[in-house]
């Protein structure tokens, strides 16, 4: 049967003390007491049932089996630590893989993310745009955005943004034979549909936003064209093809350059909402810390009502 070693934080202290030949020194450099230093040593001592140092008033000496002792130990100490580095250094090199649902890195992620190259040069970021749920705990990928009720197990789960919806259109449709004055005028107007989580309960749809307004019986909630994936809803929005049910994180940009305008006040809040979704043993590598607090930022300047430039 293999032999069963002294406790790590005991070779440590011999170690230190042997390198220095002083408890004072070696609990210094270990950020400990001496006290504490003496007491991990006399374990170990005990543990091994021979002196490894004679102890003078103000000095130690190794013993024979202390000086046995000690190059081993080193090389040890030394050969561990060479391994996590080497760990650290796999881990914190090479690009940090994203996924993102297409429409959120489109018009959310990507006019920010030179933010995030300017703040953390050194990391790379690969964004995989895609609404497949990635197994996160099997690929090789470090973070996910994803839309949706939050409820992800087994995952580290922070809320990024919440999300309200309400009718948007081009200009255009704001003057013409049939402007858009109130919400009873959408029922002469091309209402565009968004079905990339079509059939999802709890995703915005144009019936969940006209029942909310009063005119679901004014208005037809299922006629118009559909589209997959959201930011094609926005862009049909922006080319005047007719009015969208716009999510406030995508058209937000759209809004305040004018490609887009609310034509009547009335918004409703969606269960669902951006997810900044980590496997456990991800969250505390710097990359993928450094990544996710920048989100967070970026996040709260859209709160607040910032876009990107």
């Amino acid at each position: 049967m293999a032999q069963r070693l002294p406790a790590l934080n005991a070779l440590r202290a011999f170690e230190a003390a042997a390198r220095h030949l002083s408890f004072a020194k070696a609990a210094a450099e270990l950020h400990v007491t001496p006290a504490a230093i003496s007491h991990q040593v006399k374990a170990l001592e005990e543990d091994l049932g021979v002196p490894l140092f004679r102890r003078f008033n103000r000095q130690v000496l190794l013993t024979d089996a202390g000086q046995a002792l000690a190059p081993g130990v080193r090389d040890g100490i030394d050969a561990m630590r060479a391994a996590v580095e080497q760990v650290n250094a796999i881990c914190c090199r090479g690009p940090l893989t994203v996924t993102v649902p297409p429409s959120m890195a489109s018009k959310w992620l990507l006019p920010r993310l030179e933010r995030f190259r300017a703040r953390e040069p050194e990391v790379d970021v690969r964004i995989s745009a895609t609404d497949r749920i990635v197994d996160l705990m099997h690929e090789d990928v470090d973070l996910a955005v994803r839309y949706g009720a939050g409820d992800y197990p087994g995952l580290v789960v922070e809320k990024l943004l919440d999300e309200k919806v309400f009718p948007v259109c081009a200009p255009a449709l704001l003057e013409g034979p049939d402007p858009l004055r109130t919400p009873d005028d959408l029922a002469r107007h091309t209402l565009l549909h968004d079905f990339t989580h079509g059939g999802s309960a709890g995703y915005p749809t144009w019936r969940m936003w006209l029942t909310a307004a009063g005119v679901v019986d004014a208005v037809d909630p299922d006629r118009g064209p559909a589209y997959d994936p959201s930011s094609m809803v926005v862009q049909a929005a922006v080319e005047g093809e007719g009015v969208a049910l716009g999510r406030s994180v995508l058209v937000a940009a759209d809004l305040a350059a004018g490609r887009l305008v609310k034509p009547f006040e009335g918004e409703i809040e969606v269960a669902f909402a951006y997810w900044v979704v980590m496997p456990p043993n991800r969250e505390g590598l710097p990359r993928v810390a450094a990544f996710k607090d920048w989100l967070m930022t970026e996040a709260a300047r859209a709160v607040e009502g910032e876009v990107a430039a």
